[in-house]
């Protein structure tokens, strides 16, 4: 499970879906930046997002508020797209498009409004971003792996297939160190967005 040169065949394999993954994600970003049909949806999830930062403000300690609140909300659902991707892989590649239609809005409305969004981008995305960013689309990449193997499973009930049962152990058993690479990425994310990112959009 931890050999590591195993694992980096694995994820040399990973390719295909990571490269989907990040396609994804942008196509996301530039249908929310350029249709202003899904305003009231993408509202409604930086509405959520607020939620979650009144909750951290809150909080006795708000700086460990935000910090766990980050941390957990992306662990868990980094976890959740990894393997409920057996649903044919559709949660991962809705959340790496509602993701990207969410970062896409949020930096259109900021120009709108006359904000400078490229500099709020290098300061308040970028730090932790460049962890985060990959992890989740890691996560989301094995999510449609798994989603992939399940397709072909159900094909294989109509054609006589085999090798199924040993890629589903090899999915098994490489995801668990790919999650905790994810997780301990996401732990740092979360350090650094919590407290140089907050730093640098105070300045």
């Amino acid at each position: 499970m931890f050999n590591l040169r195993a694992n980096l065949a694995y994820m040399a394999g990973m390719r295909p879906y990571l490269v989907m993954a990040v396609m994804l994600f942008f196509a996301g970003v530039i249908v929310g930046g350029t249709n202003p049909s899904l305003r009231d949806f993408l509202d409604s999830q930086l509405a959520g997002l607020a939620e979650l930062s009144k909750m951290a403000e809150s909080a006795e300690n708000p700086g460990l508020a935000v910090f766990l609140i980050i941390f957990f909300n992306n662990a868990i659902k980094s976890a959740l797209v990894m393997y409920m991707g057996a649903l044919f892989g559709f949660i991962p590649v809705v959340f790496l498009i509602v993701n990207g239609m969410v970062l896409g809005y949020l930096y259109t409305r900021l120009g709108e409004q006359g904000e400078n969004a490229a500099l709020i981008f290098l300061k308040g995305v970028l730090p932790h971003g460049i962890l985060e960013i990959p992890a989740v689309l890691l996560a989301c990449a094995f999510g449609m792996k798994f989603g992939g193997l399940v397709f072909r499973t159900l094909g294989a009930l109509f054609k006589r297939r085999s090798g199924l049962a040993d890629e589903y152990e090899a999915f098994v058993i490489r995801s668990v160190p790919a999650l905790l690479v994810i997780v301990a990425a996401l732990l740092a994310a979360a350090l650094i967005e919590s407290t140089v990112t907050v730093w640098l959009i105070s300045l």
